[in-house]
């Protein structure tokens, strides 16, 4: 049986953190969220842009860039330096990418989209358990993903998509947002019990930044959804009074189950995923 996300509710006296907020679907979100009575941690890469945004919805601008790991911990450590309970942690960063290795080793697409999500995720996880404890029912964390993801399959010997064809960054980026979900449903396990939720969800085709000059994508977001629309998803999951969906599932726009790989269902991936993430991050 499908279940659709609710309205969001309102939230006043709720910090809310929004990685890759300095334009797209995450500067729509982070300016609702902030119409919403959100304190909004506004993450993003570009200073101009991310201390732009900031400003609109009257949040913090924090620069970090996922291709460099120690950002992430830096980033870390200012949000938890910043805020003494954060309610709403969204994933929202990444997108398509060269092949190549960042400064860490790591594949650019699978740092980007999973590594660094992953860490800054485990980094605040006590902080996320803090406010959990004082205020049930609001914490959660939110993974964009994609419906790219049922062309993803996870290679545990490849994890950096270093071997095989390219295909344009397309292979790559399915498989990274089927990591997504995957990282959902074992931080979904790990956090039973917690009073921490989490969801992930595809936007549904939105005419933003992503794709670069790719004249395909160029043509398609004739026909695209606004990066507000495209925002609902994320905002819902953040702000309804409750989610109509276990913790740990995949919403397609704004109803669930969505479709998903049949890679998704594997536990054991999930988890040797977890730790294979967790060792790339010490």
């Amino acid at each position: 049986m499908s279940v659709t996300l609710p309205a969001p509710g309102r939230m006043e006296g709720r910090t809310v953190v929004v990685t890759g907020a300095s334009s797209g679907i995450g500067r729509a979100a982070a300016r609702e969220l902030a119409l919403l009575g959100a304190e909004v941690a506004v993450v993003g890469r570009n200073r101009e842009r991310t201390e732009a945004v900031a400003a609109e919805t009257g949040g913090r601008a924090f620069l970090a860039d996922f291709d460099r790991l120690d950002s992430v911990r830096e980033l870390a450590a200012a949000l938890t330096g910043a805020y003494p309970a954060i309610h709403v942690l969204a994933n929202n960063a990444g997108g398509m990418a060269p092949r190549g290795v960042t400064p860490d080793g790591n594949g650019i697409t699978f740092q980007r989209n999973h590594l660094a999500g992953f860490l800054l995720t485990t980094l605040l996880l006590d902080r996320l358990r803090e406010t959990a404890a004082a205020a049930p029912g609001t914490v959660r964390v939110i993974q964009t993903a994609s419906a790219a993801n049922t062309s993803g399959r996870v290679r545990l010997d490849d994890l950096d998509e270093l071997r095989g064809p390219w295909l344009a960054g397309w292979r790559a980026y399915g498989t990274a947002k089927l990591e997504n979900i995957l990282f959902t449903r074992e931080l979904a396990r790990r956090t039973a019990g917690s009073g921490i939720g989490t969801w992930a969800f595809h936007p549904g085709f939105v005419a933003t930044g992503f794709g670069g000059t790719n004249p395909f994508i160029a043509l398609g977001k004739r026909f695209a959804l606004s990066p507000e629309d495209g925002a609902q998803p994320l905002v819902r999951l953040a702000a309804a009074a409750s989610v109509p969906a276990p913790s740990g599932n995949y919403f397609s726009r704004l109803t669930a189950p969505g479709r998903t790989a049949p890679q998704a269902d594997d536990a054991r991936t999930a988890a040797t995923l977890w730790e294979l993430s967790t060792t790339r991050v010490r």
